[in-house]
């Protein structure tokens, strides 16, 4: 967590509570929001601290918004153009870096990096055929496959869960004997994937899907579920979608391939790259070139 992090948690926690009326209501919430942002210590991850932020936006305001409508609606939505995108990946000459190009695209369906914008959501899936990844980590990333034996896909977003399922369903084509396993989470946060999402999308037909039993928009490895850290240690190599799964797990060591849009001041400067720009790199190339 840095300057930058503190400073997106404040404005954010005061865009959810702007209509309400009560300032002084208001004001003590936000010193507890301050509260919670100085006593974390150096080793707190951004994500860590959403869970708490939560639990103390219920008891002075209530339940927070209800994302389930509009989780359905982003399903729904993917879910409809899922047969297209899947046409497109299998006539592509290269059909497992086309699902991935898709599947990192997907991750721009996120609320919580600002009022999604649904045309957008087009123009990023049409935007694919243009769009290019890093051919040594991707050369890397096969060799990896090919030698696993156990994948575990850490998914992030509603909506987006429809386009990994599409990545996995051509790893698990071109890989038949490695055991993939898909992690959600462990509770109803913002429009992370859930349970409830790979039900709805079709993802626990096709692959085991488990939850990491926490209500945090990250993977938090000491804060996970015993069940959960046993699927991670035992996997060969890891899939990470999302910013909030690379803030939380970047420099952990373990083989991770991480998939997601630049949404944040603070990642375009990390990266060098404008807003909603892709990144797919992977955890030993990146501390190996000292970027972090």
């Amino acid at each position: 967590m840095n300057a930058y992090c503190m400073n997106c948690i404040i404005s954010r926690q005061l865009e959810n509570i702007k209509d309400f009326e009560d300032e002084a209501l208001k004001a003590d919430y936000m010193k507890e929001v301050m509260r919670i942002i100085i006593q974390a210590d150096n080793g707190t991850r951004t994500p860590e601290l959403f869970e708490l932020i939560d639990e103390l936006y219920m008891k002075y305001f209530g339940a927070q918004y209800d994302y389930k409508s509009l989780k359905d609606k982003y399903n729904t939505l993917m879910l409809e153009k899922e047969d297209y995108i899947w046409s497109r990946i299998i006539n592509s000459e290269d059909s497992l870096k086309e699902a991935l190009k898709y599947s990192q695209a997907g991750n721009y369906i996120d609320f919580a990096s600002g009022n999604l914008d649904d045309d957008k959501i087009d123009r990023f899936i049409e935007r694919v055929r243009y769009e290019d990844v890093d051919d040594n980590i991707y050369r890397q990333l096969i060799k990896d496959l090919d030698n696993a034996r156990r994948l575990i896909f850490i998914a992030d977003n509603c909506g987006e869960i429809v386009l990994d399922k599409l990545f996995i369903r051509c790893i698990k084509d071109k890989y038949p004997s490695l055991h993939i396993s898909v992690l959600v989470r462990g509770k109803m946060v913002i429009n992370d994937a859930t349970m409830y999402d790979a039900d709805m999308v079709g993802l626990t037909k096709l692959v085991d899907v488990i939850d990491s039993g926490t209500g945090i928009p990250g993977t938090i490895l000491r804060k996970i579920s015993p069940r959960a850290g046993e699927y991670i240690k035992a996997a060969d190599l890891i899939i990470s979608k999302g910013q909030g799964n690379f803030e939380s797990l970047n420099g952990c060591g373990l083989n991770i391939y991480y998939i997601f849009l630049c949404k944040c001041d603070w990642f375009t400067r990390l990266f060098g790259m404008e807003r909603f720009k892709g990144v797919f790199t992977n955890e030993h190339i990146l501390f190996s070139e000292t970027r972090l």
